[in-house]
């Protein structure tokens, strides 16, 4: 369990309301608390959701579905359309590599 966010919580609120020390302290360490527990997810869960699989899918899972969007949003499969659809397939193959990559570079710690 991590306690960091608690202490440099609790320590900044007191020192941002001086004339209540204890109120900031307490306001601190309930924000704390949120980013220690990770209530704010902070980007976390991104890639996965990009490629529509859980955190704990196993790396053939992953790999699945990556085939399988890329095959679906790859720029090739929409070459004689629209420019703004192409654009837009574009774009979503550069976010599905992009969270791909942050998967496998995460996974590899």
């Amino acid at each position: 369990m991590r306690w960091y966010g608690k202490l440099f919580g609790f320590i900044a609120g007191a020192l941002l309301f001086r004339p209540n020390p204890l109120f900031g302290g307490i306001i601190g360490l309930l924000l704390g608390h949120a980013f220690d527990s990770d209530w704010f997810k902070l980007g976390k869960d991104l890639p996965y959701r990009e490629l529509g699989v859980p955190r704990d899918a196993t790396d053939a899972e992953i790999d699945l579905a990556y085939r399988r969007l890329m095959s679906q949003y790859h720029p090739d499969k929409v070459a004689g359309a629209a420019p703004e659809l192409r654009a837009q397939a574009e774009k979503k193959a550069r976010q599905i590599n992009a969270a791909y990559d942050r998967i496998k570079t995460l996974r590899k710690r």
